[in-house]
């Protein structure tokens, strides 16, 4: 395999795009201003940017799941409720928790705000109602009177009348009079559950959506029932229509018509005239959608209303346009099973445990559902220039779809061509033609290999009822099929089962070319080299295996992941691989090393998708976590920014020799602290040390450096404090370590040093080593004086030796002896060798620490002689004993006498 040209092996990647769950079932909202969509993300709520999707907070929940929450209409204010039955508010400008109270008995179902901002009701299921306080956090209202579950409430817009209204599940609706403190009305006629309550642009209106399938009128005039429209679906949602904000729905004329939407079980909006109740307008039906709406928003200002479905997508349509889709963004995924770029790339197909595919655009948070297969899609396919997507499902179908993702209308953007029916079992392998589009291979759990004639499909005028006949079928293998990759030039493809076999077959005819054996389990993924001859497999058995395409002999093996390797792929030019597994990991391997270069980490659960883009400066990975990287290539950016680090290391090392030569203290020291160079700042207190003036009273030796120390910022300060942990260690740095630490307490309060970061594990770490050197330091004063003591001893001798001998030496003509003559030099050169050494503190030091070396070394020998010597004495002392034995009382005396 040798490098053609050269080429720059790729050792870095950064996630810098995520597709994740942003919608996980409950209460969705838009902010008035339309800027922000909040949903629920089990404990906790999510505030995105609708243009981009970006996440601007995450308000964190209690650990109990979100029920409702609602949004201010000033849009500053967010009001949350759980299962823990606390009612938190939010400031939406900082992301804060400002308040938390305990607020029902029970969980809180529903929730909405006074156009003011400056209320919320709740209603909860303790059969209750109550209004609170925004602001001041207290509650205000407590409503008692209904006999169930509250399952909606809705303040009357008109402030005049201050009325709440309120329905629940014993199918009554209540209004309540906040002024008063009591119910109003009781309106009885729905016979299931209350959905939904809205009023109209007069005020004088309510109307009533419920479970029975019926929306009730009510004249608030009159406070008693005015008709009643069958609506045929179970309702989740009513609301009313801005009254002359648009002329038509589609083609119906709708001037100064009053008009409500409705929308329920059968997961289509309904817009009707509420004065006959006849239908205007119907949302198209979604072919094979199975979901119904939970709840449906008005956005007043784009006049759109956007549908909120129980498989967690959010719906937007346009309603003068006759409630045509324009917008589209999925909430939940499930378990990404693969991927697939699509159109110029910029564009992603996903299939995610089921049977929709979804195609995420990648530049804008939008996302289209292609419906067509009936079970869950396993497999996914593109051809060279992604104009065409195969998918393969468990429904034992394949589908050919056509791409066109520049088109405004989505419904015009996939196409289904046709179908591949003829195998008994799932789908777990397609394959398409990389030279040209009129093959495709499918690979099944019937361990059959099929392959299809793609070109009579009719492409300017699809017709998914077309269906594809196949050239040959292939009992290939003894297992499922998990993978089938054809080889660049359309001439051979291989395949690899859950029998621990990967084959080459001619694609021509489908006969077998050759087996690769070695794997000791399944084989999961095949990949041909783009440029060499030869395959790539990855296997359950942790390994990767590149197989020559000439003898079919394993010509190396890659080992790293701990656990199954899903999927493998060719990255820059056949040089290096890319592979993904079962550990959550993805990893990149240099095959002329057999190394792996680098892991990428971040997902959480199996990594069963990944594809590479054309220019493979993106790789994408999708897995059992519900979570979609995208991998962007950061070599040559890195390699740059390493380049330009070192360009400017260098150029400031040369400024901080300036600084140091010219003595600028005050840039060098912060200089050397912002380079991280505690070696130079070392030497740059032991130099101001040494040039200490002589009568200096700075606590450094410079003044200079005095001030610096007083001004450093907390962070230069815990830098300067670890380096200073770091020197104190060392008894030969412990004077400018102990310095440089009294420069500093010095000069500061308790209260500024406790705000130092990580203040107090610097001091647990130099604590144990300042005491020992202040112990070190006592020992040696205290050994100094032996010195002394020595000299003294030595004075005292010399004066003794010179009264002993001054009758028994002759003199010299000036009247002294010789032998007091050489006393006396000796012990002037003493005198002068004790000058010198008092003059020389070091010297003193040394000498005393050579002395109490000597005094150790001498306890130790007598520690490990002291038995041996401990005899002797004992034998002296014996001998003397008889001698003295042998001496009598008289000669003592004659002795002294």
């Amino acid at each position: 395999m040798a490098q053609q040209g050269k080429i720059h092996l790729k050792t870095s990647f950064k996630s810098t795009q995520t597709i994740e769950s942003i919608y996980t079932g409950g209460k969705v909202c838009i902010s008035q201003d339309e800027q922000f969509l909040i949903t629920t993300v089990g404990e906790d709520i999510d505030v995105l940017e609708i243009k981009t999707g970006k996440k601007v907070w995450r308000l964190k929940g209690d650990t109990e799941i979100i029920t409702t929450f609602a949004v201010t209409p000033d849009g500053r204010t967010l009001v949350s409720a759980s299962r823990s039955l606390h009612l938190k508010f939010w400031d939406l400008r900082t992301g804060t928790l400002t308040k938390s109270m305990k607020a029902h008995e029970a969980p809180i179902i529903v929730m909405a705000i006074d156009p003011t901002s400056s209320l919320v009701a709740t209603g909860s299921a303790d059969s209750t109602v109550k209004v609170w306080d925004i602001a001041g956090g207290f509650c205000t209202h407590n409503f008692k009177g209904h006999g169930g579950v509250i399952s909606a409430v809705l303040f009357h817009p008109d402030q005049s009348k201050w009325w709440l209204c309120s329905g629940a599940d014993d199918c009554t609706v209540r209004i309540w009079d906040l002024k008063k403190r009591k119910a109003v009305a009781v309106f009885e006629s729905h016979v299931s559950v209350i959905r939904g309550l809205a009023v109209t642009n007069s005020g004088n209106t309510l109307i009533s959506g419920s479970r029975d399938k019926v929306v009730n009128v009510w004249d608030l005039t009159k406070l008693k029932l005015a008709t009643t429209y069958p609506i045929y679906e179970t309702l989740e949602t009513v609301g009313i229509l801005q009254k002359n904000k648009f002329t038509s729905i589609g083609d119906v004329d709708v001037t100064d018509k009053e008009l409500f939407y409705t929308a329920g079980d059968s997961g289509v909006i309904r817009i009707w005239d509420l004065q006959s109740g006849a239908l205007v307008a119907k949302q198209k039906e979604e072919q094979g959608s199975k979901a119904g709406i939970s709840d449906v928003l008005y956005n007043v200002e784009s006049q759109q209303l956007v549908s909120v479905t129980s498989d967690q997508n959010i719906l937007f349509f346009d309603i003068e346009r006759g409630l045509k889709r324009v917008k589209q963004v999925v909430g939940y995924n499930d378990e990404i099973i693969d991927v697939a770029y699509i159109g110029d790339e910029t564009h992603l197909a996903v299939a995610a445990n089921s049977e929709q595919i979804r195609i995420f655009n990648l530049k804008e948070f939008e996302c289209d559902l292609i419906y067509g297969h009936s079970d869950t899609v396993i497999c996914l396919d593109r051809n060279s220039d992604g104009t065409l997507l195969a998918s393969g499902s468990k429904d034992n179908t394949a589908k050919v779809w056509s791409i066109d993702v520049e088109n405004e209308d989505p419904d015009q953007r996939y196409k289904c061509i046709g179908t591949c029916v003829g195998h008994t079992e799932a789908i777990g392998a397609v394959a398409l033609t990389r030279k040209t589009d009129g093959v495709m291979l499918t690979g099944s759990q019937d361990r059959t290999i099929k392959c299809w004639d793609l070109s009579t499909a009719d492409l300017d005028e699809p017709d998914e009822r077309h269906k594809f006949k196949s050239h040959y079928t292939i009992q290939a293998h003894e297992k499922d099929i998990n993978s089938i990759a054809i080889a660049p030039n359309d001439k051979m493809f291989a395949t690899g089962s859950q029998d621990k076999l990967a084959k080459i077959w001619n694609l021509q005819d489908g006969t077998l070319l050759g087996t690769c054996k070695g794997h000791k389990r399944g084989v999961w993924s095949v990949k041909f080299s783009p440029v060499d001859q030869c395959l790539a497999t990855s296997s359950g058995d942790r390994t990767i295996k590149i197989w020559s395409l000439n003898d079919y002999s394993c010509l190396r093996t890659f080992e790293g992941h701990t656990n199954s390797i899903l999927k493998v792929d060719f990255l820059t030019s056949g040089l290096q691989l890319v592979s993904s597994g079962s550990d959550g990991l993805v990893k990149l391997w240099t095959i002329r090393t057999n190394e792996c270069v680098t892991t990428l980490d971040n997902h959480t659960e199996k990594i069963w998708a990944m594809t590479v883009r054309k220019d493979e400066n993106m790789v994408v990975t999708g897995g059992a976590d519900s979570m979609i990287n995208l991998w962007e290539d950061f070599t040559e950016v890195e390699y740059a920014e390493k380049k330009q680090a070192q360009a400017d290391m260098v150029l400031k090392e040369q400024e901080l020799s300036n600084y140091l030569q010219r003595k600028d203290w005050k840039n060098a020291i912060a200089l050397a602290l912002s380079l991280e160079q505690p070696y130079k700042l070392l030497q740059l207190f032991n130099q101001i040390m040494r040039d200490r003036p002589e009568h200096d009273v700075s606590l450094t030796g410079l003044e200079a450096v005095d001030n610096v120390l007083r001004g450093l910022s907390l962070e230069q300060l815990a830098k300067l404090l670890g380096y200073v942990r770091d020197w104190n260690t060392h008894g030969k740095n412990m004077r400018p370590a102990q310095t440089v630490l009294y420069a500093i307490l010095k000069q500061r309060k308790v209260q500024e040093m406790n705000e130092v970061p990580g203040i107090k594990e610097i001091l647990d770490s130099l604590l144990p080593y300042t005491e020992r050197h202040f112990q070190r330091v006592e020992t040696l004063s205290m050994k100094s004086y032996v010195v002394d003591y020595t000299v003294q001893a030595m004075d005292m001798m010399a004066l003794m030796g010179d009264l002993d001998g001054l009758d028994l030496e002759d003199e010299d003509e000036d009247g002294r002896s010789q032998k007091k003559l050489e006393e006396e030099r000796h012990a002037k050169e003493m005198q002068d060798a004790l000058a010198a050494s008092r003059a020389e503190v070091p010297t003193m030091q040394t000498s005393s620490a050579a002395v109490v070396m000597a005094d150790d070394e001498m306890d130790e020998d007598e520690d490990e002689d002291g038995h041996e010597d401990g005899e002797d004495k004992e034998d002296e002392d014996d001998e003397n004993e008889e001698e003295g034995d042998g001496e009598s009382p008289e000669d003592s005396d004659e002795d002294m006498e």
